[in-house]
């Protein structure tokens, strides 16, 4: 499990497995969500799989899977209220921890400075200057 923090509320991480649930429980995450569409992952780690998984250790469960199609502007605000609304820290997962990140930054253009975005992501080992302009232009529109 590699546990990448960007907020001291949300926190990335490549695909995790339903055994690293309760350590995940453990560090003090109360909400899980998986931004990998079922399709990428064998049966055992599909969302249905560990949303049980979380539910049995306490956790609270969201399944938001991502795709380049999928990365909508409703989806990127869906994504923002989850980890708003959620009681206490947050853990999204996908493949390598890089959809999440890019969620984050979308959803956070117009809240936060762009260079305070890029340096949060950055610190967590993921380089999305690649998304910059993106982010430019959505903080110049008051975000998304």
């Amino acid at each position: 499990m590699d546990i990448r923090q960007i907020t001291p509320r949300y926190a990335v991480s490549p695909q995790i497995d339903p055994e690293d649930i309760a350590a995940i429980k453990a560090a003090g995450f109360t909400t899980l969500i998986c931004n990998r569409p079922d399709e990428e992952v064998p049966a055992s780690l599909r969302a249905d799989v560990m949303a049980k998984t979380a539910a049995e250790a306490g956790l609270t469960f969201h399944a938001l899977p991502l795709t380049h199609q999928t990365m909508t502007p409703q989806n990127v605000a869906h994504q923002r209220d989850l980890i708003t609304n959620s009681p206490g820290p947050v853990l999204a997962y996908c493949a390598s921890g890089t959809r999440c990140s890019v969620v984050w930054s979308l959803g956070q253009a117009g809240h936060l400075p762009v260079d305070q975005i890029m340096q949060a992501t950055a610190a967590a080992g993921y380089d999305l200057a690649g998304l910059r302009p993106q982010l430019v232009v959505l903080d110049a529109q008051g975000g998304l």
